[in-house]
């Protein structure tokens, strides 16, 4: 039989989700810890963006350049994980996909990221090598979004890196079969503590199937959020002298 009252069902509900005692609403009000739990419909969180707009005097004649800046002020703001990146991938029958991955090194070649060659991303940029990156400073209202196209890194540089990584990070990449169907999470920690048993002595040896990529920079957009919904938005785009900055509009 239906339940009465199908929350799931009901449009006026569907949008609103519980706000904690102790939690902000969107209107900054504080729900007092011991008062009961309050609905709050989504529609209504929103803030304003006060910490400062980005001007054209502010910009850098490189794009890496004021990414690196912003990287920085993100890490010493100590914002968790400053260079999780959302990453993009299509497969061959257009669906978009995102996952977030670490940067791990950046300069005027490109962004490079690890992962499982046999994982959906990487065979998806097997297919079509066209990516987005994201980097989501929510903290500092910006972010950064990348458009380009990803290439396999040599090995040499792949394997620099990943005997660079604790130990138990080396082992782990042997354990998963990235993006498989798996029935138990106790494959994985079996499986883990069997490689760790194999590789008890001397170096871990590279993965066949592990590798990296080198995202080659097309353009770079910089968000700094603004009040009022007035957000300032640059644009730098490669052409054959270096670099052509313009303004978006929000």
């Amino acid at each position: 039989m239906t339940p009465e009252h199908d929350d799931a069902h009901n449009p006026d509900t569907r949008n609103r989700v519980a706000i904690a005692p102790g939690e902000n609403t969107a209107s900054g009000k504080n729900i007092a810890s011991g008062e009961n739990t309050a609905a709050v419909d989504i529609a209504d969180l929103r803030r304003e963006y006060t910490r400062g707009g980005l001007r054209r005097h502010d910009l850098t004649d490189n794009p890496l350049d004021l990414f690196e800046r912003w990287l920085k002020q993100a890490c010493e703001a100590q914002l968790a994980d400053p260079t999780a990146m959302c990453v993009a991938t299509v497969d061959e029958q257009g669906q978009p996909y995102q996952r977030i991955v670490l940067l791990k090194h950046y300069d005027e070649k490109g962004m490079v990221f690890y992962t499982n060659m046999g994982s959906r991303k990487a065979q998806q940029l097997a297919a079509n090598s066209r990516i987005s990156l994201l980097f989501p400073w929510h903290m500092l209202e910006r972010q950064v979004i990348v458009l380009g196209k990803a290439e396999k890194l040599p090995m040499l540089d792949v394997m620099k890196y990943f005997h660079s990584r604790p130990r138990d990070s080396q082992i782990g990449a042997w354990v998963s079969k990235q993006s498989s169907r798996i029935s138990a999470r106790s494959m994985l920690e079996s499986k883990f503590f069997e490689m760790k048993q194999k590789f008890q002595q001397g170096e871990i040896p590279l993965p066949s199937f592990w590798g990296g990529f080198r995202v080659t920079i097309e353009s770079m957009e910089f968000w700094q959020g603004g009040e009022h919904r007035l957000h300032d938005r640059f644009l730098y785009q490669r052409d054959v002298d270096g670099w052509t900055i313009d303004r978006l509009a929000p």
